[in-house]
């Protein structure tokens, strides 16, 4: 993997389009976690002290009006920029050929763009002309097959930025890690995990399914799960139901008309959504992490934003206080990680969560391969 840190001294008036993870945490209107951020400003001001003109790609969120000016608010005590409202404009070009060494440019949100969400050759190549080297430094968003991943490399000279190469360096490591291995699943992005389950099975010893994700085991099994979220998707997990390694929550929590209660996963009723894991999922979860040598965890046990945060707090202090090797990715597990003020006590903490996952189980992303090509 090459390292634009490696062509230092080359990079003076060189126009860089800079792919970046911007997709931050935002409440009430101001960033609420600056992690991926900060991880990214050694870049930034590497590129910045070598002279590089640096045109920043970002995305934020999942909705064509969400804006990185949110995002550009917070940036602003870092460095200065122009905003770019919209990249494709024939104004662009014009402003880019004024640059000055060292300047910054941040262009609107990439995903209120369709040519960006499907690789689209003509959005891809019009961006390509508006830089003369890419860096890819979102490694969060490198298993997503978007132009700006897989299609700008192609077009350019291209390198990887130092954070990125430090993401792969850091997660082959788990493959030398000792046994027993858990791997923790939570959250709702039920199309990016549940897929990736058969692949860990050779990889660790445990699967803990929690979140959203338990939501469809406990449906195949027939059990009601009332209002919960699941995916109608058919995952193939009926292979996986009776697999050992797979361990689901054995209580959780339910919210209905009437209250919060605790139940166990067959007692769940028609008008109760599951919301959380309950306090024997959190004890079993315990006593499997006291004998195990590594965890790999992606994704809240709770909804944490209707606010069910017991478990996935619990859980953190948990393996805190372990002594337990610990990966931990995904936004919304190292927001709440952060919250807690834990994040030394924890070996890695990735920028990426399904991205993580995907380079754990597969060893690549469509973002690393696009610069084998």
């Amino acid at each position: 993997m090459r390292n634009i840190i490696d062509q230092k001294g080359k990079l003076k008036s060189k126009k860089i389009l800079l792919r970046l993870s911007l997709n931050v945490p935002i409440e009430n209107g101001v960033v609420a976690d600056d992690f991926k951020i900060k991880k990214v400003l050694p870049t930034i001001e590497f590129l910045r002290n070598e002279g590089a003109r640096i045109i920043i790609l970002g995305h934020i969120r999942r909705k064509k009006t969400d804006s990185l000016l949110l995002v550009g608010e917070y940036l602003k005590q870092f460095f200065p920029f122009e905003f770019i409202e919209d990249v494709l404009s024939d104004e662009v070009p014009k402003k880019i050929a004024k640059m000055k060494d060292g300047d910054i440019f941040l262009c609107e949100n990439l995903r209120k763009y369709d040519g960006e969400i499907n690789n689209d050759p003509d959005f891809s190549k019009k961006i390509s002309l508006l830089g003369d080297i890419y860096v890819n430094e979102g490694f969060s968003v490198s298993h997503r097959s978007h132009s700006s991943i897989v299609s700008l490399p192609k077009m350019m000279e291209s390198y990887f930025g130092p954070l990125f190469i430090k993401e792969v360096e850091e997660l082959k490591q788990i493959l030398y890690s000792g046994h027993p291995r858990i791997l923790i699943l939570g959250g709702n992005k039920l199309k990016t995990k549940l897929p990736l389950i058969k692949n860990f099975l050779d990889i660790v010893d445990f699967i803990f399914v929690g979140g959203s994700l338990a939501n469809n085991f406990f449906k195949l099994k027939g059990f009601e799960i009332g209002r919960s979220f699941f995916s109608e998707e058919n995952f193939d997990l009926e292979n996986l139901m009776n697999n050992p390694k797979i361990i689901l929550p054995v209580d959780v929590i339910v919210q209905n008309p009437k209250g919060i209660f605790t139940r166990k996963p067959d007692e769940v009723l028609k008008d109760d959504e599951i919301l959380d894991s309950g306090q024997e999922t959190i004890s079993l979860l315990k006593e499997i992490i006291n004998k195990s040598k590594f965890v790999l965890w992606n994704g809240p046990l709770g909804d944490y934003k209707k606010g069910f945060t017991d478990s996935t707090f619990e859980l953190i202090r948990i393996i805190a206080k372990s002594d337990i090797e610990s990966v931990v990715g995904g936004g919304d597990t190292v927001f709440t990680i952060s919250k807690l003020a834990l994040n030394d006590s924890f070996d890695f903490l990735s920028t990426g969560g399904g991205a993580m996952l995907e380079f754990v189980a597969n060893g690549t992303l469509v973002g690393i391969e696009a610069q084998k090509d």
